[in-house]
């Protein structure tokens, strides 16, 4: 069937002429009907274009399609690959990050292309004109929908389709590698038996042949890895002499580079004929890889293929991998899941990797099927070879997965109060009526009635009826006489930030105590639950006792750790003991410090919050606390903030007094310090005007005073703090884009007063701003 006859109108969308057999018989049921559609086929098979057909389908018929991609990787991928569309009159988008959103191409785009986690952030937060666009889809495609079984993510993944569905029923069109209970997915997502596809191997274009081979697990861990590695070497071995290619997927990035320089060593001590060095062309292209490593191994046809590499040099292996020009290539799981790069022969060297929240894990099954099923070359080879190489004792629970694959179960469970509070907070379950229907839409429903003896489906509703109960003994849900149920402040704070509920319990304990410090603040995130599975290794012990030294702390092990990586990176002196981890830790807690801070904006106020403020800036940006309030000037980094401050220039308004000439005899170019030097001119200045307050007073008279505090530029979120000896008066919260007047009563007591005006900026790191007046008394 020819792509031009059957969607002529779309026909420069695909990247091939003619559909094959597999998309043939799915095509009538996408085009033709509104059913929701379950597909599942090997990998290589062309799922891809079910997906496209879907998105066609949904385009001709004026709505906007929304394709949830399994990880952040891919939704780039996806962005650039379909600019068939673009070329076509469509708009695709990605949804990345809070901060850079763009509301307006959001709401404009036809296509949009996100991760689960961000469809879920954008589902809790649907009704802010910020994300009002995720209720407008029309048609959701779900990439991988197998990734309901995956710790951590599945839980997500479901809840969200289920609220997509509660918001605004699209039809749902989601495709899967092979799983043996298709149709409990189906069942769940109501797919007719004639939308129901399950492509079995004969619809594989190669042939695939996997198995196990087994080593001795030693008591070294990093001898373990050279024990794979040269087994899986002898796996791929008889391939490379036949001018085959292989893929061999390791634990991490690091692994993937060191696996690669091993590996070329011993290609050249086994004398296997390999490698392009006569290739004049491909090793001139080859000098110009912006990684060394890369560069001298590729002429001899071995590479490496991470997230991490600059996108010029990840561009250049995968066209060189599907030239043949590398034969070799040592890759994370990213591969497996995004690029399409079949090999001959696909080795899985590493079944665990070390997570820096939760330890050394197990690769989920998924993950291995999915690496496992990029082995055999269409139009290449007639068979494909798969390995996993594990410990003697994992050996039969391997072999298992290879035979019968992986049924996939609901993960709601692990964090069914957390899910349940969001959907309360959402205000999409407003009883306890509610609560049993929405139950009744996950999948966690459907596969307790499959499998009854592993969900027991009798007690379901009683759990999820005591799980309710305990979120409103915790404070995170009220209820009335008629069983209504209503999120509260804490509920719906810990719904908006991911935050699981001891966190933000313990969030709103310390807030709400007023004993915020930095060293407060601090503990509070290193102790947060979403760090417990944290380790630290015995090689970090220095490293960790170097950052905390006297600090006076109770926490062990992880959260330790996570102390050290904090407190650390407000310096920006993170140890090299701890930095394989401080990325992804830092992240977490970034997270966790913009929660932190509205939690004390909502019970303590704009003081707490400002405090929360800086340190999140701190540990963002690695700077002093002289420099913090710089970073929140535009064009202003952590070097260049720090520069600026030894300099005597440490808030805005000082680089606007300073002027461009100073700026630029303070190291910046000319260009620069004018945009720096504009962009702190928008930031607000504050003036507090006195008027007619009195410098003395009579024991036992009193009088009323107003004072006026102003911002000669700028505007914003202020919180204005009268004290007199250091007892508060008043305090008030306002957006400053003129000024605001605060009363203030003068009493002669027995002692003189001291009265301090405090400007706090709950919103940006901006150190506080205070002017006093002393009064004498009479």
């Amino acid at each position: 069937m020819k792509v031009a006859e059957a969607i002529p109108e779309f026909a420069d969308a695909f990247g091939f002429e003619e559909f094959n057999r597999m998309q043939r018989e799915a095509l009538p049921v996408i085009l033709e009907t509104d059913d929701n559609v379950v597909a599942s086929a090997p990998t290589a098979a062309g799922k891809t274009a079910l997906a496209e057909l879907a998105i066609c389908r949904c385009l001709r018929d004026g709505g906007t399609a929304l394709f949830m991609a399994p990880m952040r990787a891919l939704t780039n991928e996806k962005e650039a690959e379909w600019d068939r569309f673009e070329e076509l009159g469509y708009s695709v988008y990605v949804v990345t990050g809070e901060r850079d959103l763009n509301p307006r191409r959001a709401e404009r785009a036809d296509i949009l292309v996100m991760t689960p986690e961000k469809t879920d952030s954008a589902t809790r937060k649907h009704d802010s004109p910020r994300y009002s666009f995720i209720t407008d889809v029309d048609c959701v495609v779900i990439d991988e929908v197998h990734l309901l079984d995956s710790e951590g993510r599945g839980g997500v993944l479901e809840v969200t389709i289920s609220r997509l569905r509660r918001l605004c029923d699209p039809r749902i069109v989601a495709l899967s590698a092979t799983m043996p209970n298709i149709e409990d997915v189906a069942g769940w997502l109501d797919a007719p038996p004639e939308a129901t596809f399950e492509f079995g191997e004969e619809y594989r274009p190669v042939e695939l042949h996997t198995d196990v081979q087994t080593y001795s697990h030693g008591d070294n861990a990093f001898a373990d890895k050279y024990r794979r590695l040269y087994a899986a070497l002898d796996k791929v071995e008889p391939h490379l002499r036949e001018d085959g290619q292989a893929i061999v997927f390791v634990s991490s990035r690091q692994d993937a580079v060191r696996a690669a320089a091993k590996a070329r060593d011993e290609v050249a001590d086994r004398d296997i004929p390999m490698g392009a060095r006569g290739d004049y062309d491909f090793h001139n292209d080859a000098t110009e890889l912006n990684n060394d490593s890369l560069r001298k191994g590729a002429p001899d046809g071995v590479a490496f293929h991470h997230a991490g590499l600059a996108k010029d040099d990840r561009n250049k292996i995968e066209e060189w991998f599907k030239d043949g020009k590398i034969q070799l290539l040592f890759s994370t799981s990213t591969l497996a899941w995004g690029v399409n790069l079949p090999a001959r022969c696909v080795v899985i060297r590493d079944t665990k990797y070390h997570d820096p929240l939760e330890g050394e894990v197990d690769i989920s099954p998924l993950d291995i099927l999915q690496m496992l099923g990029r082995a055999g070359r269409p139009d290449y080879d007639d068979v494909g070879y798969g390995w996993v190489i594990c410990d003697r004792d994992d050996a039969d629970k391997y072999r298992r997965l290879l035979r019968e694959g992986k049924e996939i179960e609901s993960r709601l469970a692990d964090d069914l109060d957390a899910h349940l509070n969001a959907e309360i907070a959402l205000g999409t379950i407003r009883d306890l009526d509610d609560v049993m229907d929405w139950l009744e839409t996950t999948f966690y429903y459907q596969r307790a009635n499959a499998n009854p003896e592993a969900y027991d489906p009798e007690g379901l509703r009683e759990r999820v009826r005591s799980t309710l109960e305990t979120l409103v003994d915790r404070g995170f849900v009220d209820t009335d006489s008629d069983l209504g149920v209503e999120g509260t402040q804490l509920g719906r704070l810990a719904s908006n930030f991911y935050l699981r509920l001891p966190t933000a319990v313990r969030f709103a304990d310390l807030v709400e105590r007023d004993r915020l410090s930095v060293d407060a603040v601090l503990d509070a995130v290193a102790r947060a639950e979403e760090f417990d599975s944290v380790s630290a290794r015995q090689a970090e012990t220095d490293a960790i006792d170097e950052v905390l030294g006297d600090t006076d702390t109770d926490l062990e092990n992880g959260h330790r750790k996570v102390l050290a990586i904090l407190q650390a990176s407000m310096d920006d002196r993170v140890p090299s003991g701890l930095r394989s981890d401080a990325w992804v830790i830092k992240q977490n807690a970034l997270r966790l410090l913009a929660a932190l801070h509205a939690f004390a904006d909502r019970f303590a106020g704009p003081r707490a919050a400002n405090l929360v403020r800086r340190i999140e800036a701190r540990v963002e940006h690695g700077v002093s606390r002289e420099a913090v309030g710089l970073t929140a000037i535009d064009g202003v980094g952590a070097a260049r903030a720090e520069t600026l401050a030894t300099g005597g220039l440490t808030t805005p308004g000082d680089l606007v007094a300073a002027g461009v000439d100073e700026l630029t005899r303070a190291g910046l170019t000319a260009g620069v310090a004018e945009r720096v030097a504009d962009a702190a001119a928008e930031l607000p200045r504050i003036a507090v005007e006195w008027g007619e307050f009195p410098t003395t007073i009579a024991r036992g008279d009193n009088e009323m005073c107003e004072i006026t505090v102003r911002t000669t530029a700028g505007s914003a979120a202020v919180g204005v703090r009268v004290t007199v000896n250091g007892v508060e008066m008043n305090e008030k919260r306002c957006y400053l884009s003129d000024e605001t007047a605060v009363p203030v009563g003068v009493f002669g007591a027995d002692e003189d007063l001291e009265f301090t005006v405090e400007v706090t900026f709950p919103e940006l790191p901006l150190p506080p701003v205070r002017a006093s007046r002393s009064v004498t008394v009479e």
